[in-house]
């Protein structure tokens, strides 16, 4: 727990460092700051979530559910995802940062990377029930013989 509240501080300081919600979108370029302001408060800097309290963790993670169609979706339907206050254009660079940093092991060979208009037709198909939603997918995923960490 410590480290979630070390990372919440870092990101809430980042975060006071900049003007205003405006000028955060359009000065935050880099995925890297992009992940510390909008990701890291809950999935830590090392993106180890915290499974037991309902953040999963990402590493090795990304990859296996872009192991199928709907899995690459579901990464972009997340609650933490659409609640971000970022475009679709700083979600796809973010996305496709975190799964070259915490999943390029497991990520599917020569994987397409995220564009702002995947973003917006995921985001467009959300699951009502995003905890069903991913539960669902796990099961698949297993049945497949790609196993979560």
């Amino acid at each position: 727990m410590t480290r979630l509240r070390t990372a919440a501080l870092l990101a809430a300081q980042l975060a006071a460092l900049l003007p205003g919600p405006a000028a955060a979108q359009s000065a935050v370029t880099s995925p890297r700051s992009l992940y510390v302001l909008h990701c890291a408060g809950c999935h830590g800097m090392d993106a180890s979530g915290v499974p037991g309290q309902g953040v999963p963790s990402m590493r090795s993670n990304l990859g296996q559910f872009m192991q199928r169609p709907e899995g690459r979706a579901f990464l972009l339907q997340v609650p933490g995802v659409n609640n971000a206050g970022l475009t679709d254009a700083q979600i796809a660079l973010v996305t496709n940062w975190m799964v070259q940093q915490f999943s390029a092991d497991t990520a599917p060979p020569g994987w397409p990377a995220y564009t702002a208009a995947e973003v917006a037709a995921a985001k467009a198909t959300r699951p009502s029930d995003v905890t069903r939603a991913r539960a669902d997918l796990v099961a698949r995923l297993q049945r497949d013989g790609i196993d979560l960490k």
